[in-house]
């Protein structure tokens, strides 16, 4: 905090005369609080026959060089009714705040950041004014984030907002109230932490049934100045991602009649033969709801990457990924005896050339794709690429850290 004395003016009123006089130490903000027409109850004489005030400053929770983050600022009054309380950090941004119903008290609606220098401005509502200064000491470790879907994006129907942490999070609850999603239309949802399939910790925010096509939403993750708890570290600034919602697309997989078909908006528009994994083993398909998490084109895929040992290493032609464990929709002109008729891939769905680009020319990331049939290993987990689907809505919103 700043140690110059700080300085307050104040138009008496008529007739009486007032005494400005800083207590305490310099953390103090000191404010013109009480005339005095003589000595009475309320006021103290000085040894030179001087009066004052007593106790009439405005002090400050935070003060130093080294101030604990993480915490409101909080302005306090001794006497009298505060005007207005400005607190703004050194790079401009101001918090926003309340003054108490008494008038005696302001406090931040957000916490002070890490590493950070604010000015704090105040006055009463006798026109008293004063500033001082602190900084809050800088944070030992920092915490980081993945938001997806990218901003400004256009996405499908099943598209979670999602959220991965660089380090854990122990404080869900102080990180979760900070993540305000908004949308146009006033989809209802819940945010839900799970593992991802990285191993680090992630929260993602879903409706209860699929987007409606044109919704537009936004996350602004008022995040600068939590604690994400031991091991974690602080967030030292915010985030603020948008994306809209776009056409009602479903990609339906049977593993049963080895058929893939696309609708859009309930209407069918594209339906292949293909063929998915080999049942009874690891190179078995996963059923279930798999969000399309990107659109790679040609790409190199090797069988050691997904735990296969030197099974396959080649090329893939418009390949597009469902989980993080390595199933993808592609083309696998190599396969071609099996489409429509087995299972026989090592785990991915497979058609001929013409079908694979007919379908990755009109899908998008987000767009489900539900796969049904006996022939899988399981149910794609929520955390391997875009599962929550599988999860029901309750149990989803049991995973909330605010429920």
């Amino acid at each position: 905090m700043s140690s110059a004395r700080p300085h307050i003016r104040r138009t008496p009123a008529a007739g009486r005369s007032a005494r400005l006089v800083l207590t305490g130490p310099a953390a103090l903000l000191c404010a013109a609080l009480t005339a005095c027409s003589g000595a009475s109850a309320d006021v103290a004489v000085t040894p030179g026959g001087e009066t004052k005030a007593p106790d009439t400053g405005i002090s400050v929770n935070l003060r130093g060089e080294a101030a604990a983050p993480g915490e409101p600022v909080k302005v306090t009054l001794a006497h009298g009714k505060l005007a207005s309380v400005s607190v703004t950090a050194d790079e401009g941004d101001a918090l926003a705040g309340r003054i108490s119903a008494d008038g005696r008290t302001w406090t931040s609606a957000r916490v002070a950041a890490p590493g950070t220098a604010y000015t704090v401005e105040a006055t009463d509502a006798d026109g008293g004014s004063d500033r001082a200064a602190f900084t809050t000491a800088e944070a030992e470790k920092v915490n980081k984030l993945t938001l997806a879907p990218g901003k400004d994006t256009t996405v499908g129907i099943a598209q979670p907002l999602s959220v991965v942490f660089d380090h854990p999070v122990k404080n869900k609850a102080a990180v979760e109230k900070a993540l305000r999603v908004s949308t146009s239309n006033d989809t209802e949802g819940s945010w839900g932490w799970l593992r991802d399939y990285s191993g680090r910790d992630r929260v993602d925010w879903r409706p209860e049934e699929y987007w409606k096509p044109g919704t537009k939403v936004t996350l602004d993750a008022e995040l600068n100045g939590i604690d994400t708890g031991a091991d974690g570290g602080w967030f030292v600034r915010d985030y603020l991602t948008t994306f809209t919602v776009g056409a009602a697309q479903v990609v339906e997989v049977d593993l049963d009649r080895h058929r893939l078909a696309l609708r859009r908006d309930g209407r069918q528009v594209l339906d292949v033969p293909m063929s998915a994994g080999t049942p009874g083993g690891e190179k078995a398909s996963w059923r279930g709801t798999a969000v399309l998490m990107s659109k790679e084109g040609t790409i190199n895929m090797r069988s050691e990457t997904v735990g296969l040992g030197d099974a396959y290493d080649k090329m893939v032609d418009y390949s597009m990924q469902l989980t993080w464990s390595g199933m993808y929709a592609h083309a696998a002109p190599w396969n071609v005896g099996h489409f429509g008729r087995a299972n026989r891939s090592s785990g991915c769905v497979g058609m001929s050339d013409a079908d694979a680009a007919a379908l990755y020319g009109q899908v998008r990331v987000g767009d489900p794709f539900e796969i049904t049939g006996a022939d899988a290993k399981g149910t794609v987990a929520e955390g391997n690429g875009y599962g929550a689907w599988n999860v029901s809505w309750a149990d989803w919103q049991a995973k909330s850290a605010l429920k």
